[in-house]
């Protein structure tokens, strides 16, 4: 023989475990997202350091750089200055030949310096350009990321609200075995807030008109009866290897029953919609079973 179903007393305690539990739930929700937007801050932060360190080592490499062309220039400016000087104290000696060859040098050095200014402005403008390069894509990773962490955000709000519409959606119902129900569900996305709660093990199932029965969770069952029309069915449970029939009960009608585990809380049938010899619904069973 199992145990009598519990007292009434007993069942505002379990009604107000599985409000607690969706307290629980949510808040923990809330504080793994929050830790998330917390580790994409961290992410600008690196970002915006490595955005920095790459900007200071183009200045370094810039400044090296310039420091060296402007040494280069300086030498070149001065051999230029000390040839034009040698060309003038040595034009009255020199023969035309000589004078040429001095004129020809100084102006080959004149061009070098020419060329080797218009190609350190280069560098430089280059320089400049990737530097002014690599802040803006900084910039726009950093965008990015801000619009992800805004997004985060938003979806924290969007969860919260979600939930708390969900579970105040929720109801509680006597059952057949005369058992004040846990919380139910009638769809499927009351079911999955169910399941965030945690409070029990919950087993989605569609069962259709079969000489075999099913295994859902650790009962067998069988579907001897649908009708749409009145949203009703019958079906039959095997557990702990006695059969009971379930008949003519209602959809979204908490369908009860105690197995050799469960002898304090019953487990749940919860049919929730009938179809052509089909029935789809969830079967609810106490996270702590007794031990047989």
């Amino acid at each position: 023989m199992y145990p009598p179903p519990p007292e009434p007393s007993h069942r505002s305690g379990l009604l107000t475990a599985l409000v607690s539990g969706a307290v629980i739930a949510l808040v923990a929700a809330n504080i793994y997202l929050y830790v998330q937007i917390d580790h994409v801050r961290g992410d600008i932060a690196k970002m915006r350091e490595d955005m920095m360190n790459q900007v200071s080592n183009l200045r370094d490499a810039s400044s090296v750089t310039s420091a060296s062309h402007k040494a280069r220039l300086e030498t070149m400016k001065q051999e230029l200055e000390a040839a034009q000087r040698k060309l003038a104290s040595d034009q009255r000696t020199m023969s035309s030949q000589a004078k040429a060859e001095a004129v020809a040098h100084a102006d080959q050095l004149a061009r070098q310096l020419q060329e080797e200014e218009a190609k350190a402005q280069q560098r430089v403008s280059t320089e400049i350009s990737e530097v002014k390069s690599t802040a803006a894509a900084a910039n726009t990773k950093i965008a990015d990321v801000s619009t992800d962490v805004t997004n985060v955000k938003s979806k924290v709000a969007q969860t919260d609200a979600d939930l708390q519409k969900t579970i105040a959606d929720l109801k509680s119902a006597r059952g057949d075995l005369g058992v004040q129900s846990g919380l139910i569900a009638t769809n499927a996305q009351q079911l999955d807030a169910l399941k965030r709660l945690g409070e029990r093990n919950y087993f989605d199932f569609k069962l259709g008109k079969t000489k075999d029965r099913q295994r859902v969770g650790d009962v067998m069952l069988k579907l001897t009866k649908a009708d749409p029309k009145k949203n009703k069915y019958t079906v039959e449970v095997m557990a702990d290897d006695k059969l009971t029939e379930k008949k003519d009960k209602n959809i979204n009608e908490p369908v009860q029953f105690f197995t050799a585990k469960s002898s304090r809380q019953p487990y749940e049938l919860v049919v929730n919609s009938v179809g052509k010899d089909q029935i789809a619904g969830y079967l609810a069973t106490p996270k702590e079973q007794a031990a047989r």
